[in-house]
């Protein structure tokens, strides 16, 4: 193949226990999967249709690394998350064979500029500035399910500088890892490769440049990231 520019590299995620990495196609984020988030945002909890948003590829850092406070925005918000990394694809899943496609999981932190996605969706705007940047996806090692099983309960938590902000139990996802499977696959193909990043629970909040944000998920461990200087 002859292309008229470099190929850009292949994003990655580490795989737990190894020198190993994933690669990375595509991430997809659950919108408002928590009730309690559902209602900090002001929405209905009622579990209307999931719906989805999108951050590139290249969004993700590595566990322990520092990033740059993000630029246009003063309201820089953590979002602790389960995340599914796919290693079979397919379309139209079922519900019952949807875990089979799941290759591991791991901790998330869906980082967003709140400010730029409220006024976004004020004017009935896309949400992609407020979630789609640079350094916007943290994802921690992925742990293979040959290792782990898939979890269907178990404390998610989030701390800033050591103080609990968000604590609940991935029990309490409104729509199920086979149901977030199996509903995406019915409007885009799945391919190996790809991340979901299955929703935040309550207690959402601000972070600034100093800040340490640990977020653990029972028998996952945990991540943590600081947060830099602006860019």
């Amino acid at each position: 193949m002859n292309l008229v520019l470099p190929a850009p590299p292949i994003p990655t995620v580490a795989v737990e226990g190894t020198d190993a990495r994933f690669p990375v196609r595509r991430i997809f984020c659950v919108g408002r999967n928590y009730a309690a988030h559902a209602r900090e945002m002001g929405r209905d909890p009622d579990r209307e249709p999931p719906f989805f948003f999108s951050k590139p590829a290249d969004a993700v850092v590595d566990s322990g690394e520092t990033i740059p406070y993000p630029p246009q925005t003063e309201n820089l918000h953590y979002e602790g998350e389960l995340v599914l990394a796919i290693g079979k694809g397919g379309r139209d899943i079922g519900e019952t064979e949807a875990l089979n496609h799941i290759w591991g999981y791991a901790i998330g932190n869906d980082l967003t500029r709140r400010d730029l996605q409220l006024a976004a969706r004020e004017l009935g705007r896309p949400w992609d500035f407020g979630k789609a940047f640079d350094h916007s996806a943290i994802i921690g090692p992925v742990h293979p399910v040959e290792k782990i099983g898939h979890p269907a309960k178990g404390a998610i938590r989030l701390s800033v500088n050591g103080t609990i902000k968000q604590d609940a139990d991935i029990a309490d996802l409104i729509w199920s890892i086979p149901e977030v499977v199996s509903f995406l696959s019915r409007s885009i193909a799945l391919a190996p490769g790809d991340l979901i990043m299955t929703g935040t629970p309550a207690g959402v909040g601000p972070l600034v440049p100093g800040d340490v944000c640990v977020v653990s998920i029972d028998g996952l461990g945990d991540i943590a990231t600081s947060i830099g200087a602006r860019s």
